[in-house]
């Protein structure tokens, strides 16, 4: 198994209350917003999508939908077929979920059931992508989640943004405190119990920044991430890996795959 399994992320927990994970999320999805992690990559979901054909993304493990709005956006703006997203995820955060489908005019779209990554409905067709949580995901499931997008002949592609390094860490210990005093009223959708878990019983900061450090201690690199892939399938599927910088030089892990 990747990773020790005496590390955990809070978000991952099966009784972690609703309320503090998806407020949790909606920081998440700030915090990629402001810096644009993902804009590196866009170049590779427009390509996967024409050697596909494929006319929409099935987003998994969505959170509070991360940078999909600004994807969409990106997306579209480059695409000369319309591309949909649908959001999913094992707990969907359904507020956030409709108030994006809410400012895509239809763009973005969303299930409210839970979606779980290695077992995709059939019917749930598209190109899949997976951001920011990839590194949740120990071998074996990582596998059996790519082993899913194979079964089904579905083209995939896995984003995970950060360095692994303890600069990383040590700056996420010291700004993430910061974002969370001044940012929170401002993260969307509102929500009064995040003012109360964080000023007053600031359990979302500290179960987020503890979140913080473990995803990027479990990382995966480019050649971790062809080589689960490459053992899933080497022979029906072409993969990709790799990483690109974005402007604040942050790089972004990747991983592409689609049917020969």
């Amino acid at each position: 198994m990747k990773n020790s399994s005496r590390l955990f992320e809070f978000e991952d927990l099966s009784w972690f209350p609703n309320t503090i994970r998806d407020s949790m999320m909606d920081c998440l999805s700030f915090i990629i917003k402001i810096l644009n992690i993902y804009q590196p990559i866009i170049t590779l979901i427009l390509e996967g999508l024409q050697k596909t054909d494929t006319k929409q993304i099935v987003d998994l493990c969505s959170g509070a939908g991360g940078a999909m709005e600004q994807i969409s956006q990106n997306i579209n703006r480059q695409s000369d077929d319309k591309i949909k997203i649908v959001l999913t995820d094992k707990f969907p955060n359904v507020n956030s979920f409709k108030l994006l489908a809410t400012k895509s005019n239809g763009d973005i779209l969303f299930l409210e059931t839970s979606i779980d990554a290695a077992n995709v409905p059939l019917s749930l067709k598209g190109f899949r992508t997976i951001f920011s949580a990839f590194h949740h995901f120990s071998n074996p499931f990582a596998k059996s989640v790519i082993q899913n997008a194979v079964d089904a002949k579905s083209p995939i592609g896995i984003f995970d943004g950060g360095d692994k390094n303890i600069f990383i860490i040590i700056a996420l210990i010291l700004i993430h405190p910061v974002i969370f005093i001044f940012y929170t009223p401002f993260f969307r959708p509102f929500r009064l119990s995040r003012l109360f878990f964080t000023y007053l019983i600031p359990i979302i900061p500290i179960c987020h920044i503890w979140d913080g450090i473990v995803s990027i201690i479990r990382l995966y690199k480019p050649d971790e991430l062809l080589k689960i892939a490459t053992e899933v399938d080497n022979e029906t599927y072409c993969w990709s890996a790799g990483k690109m910088k974005n402007k604040f030089g942050m790089h972004v892990a990747y991983l592409i795959g689609y049917p020969k």
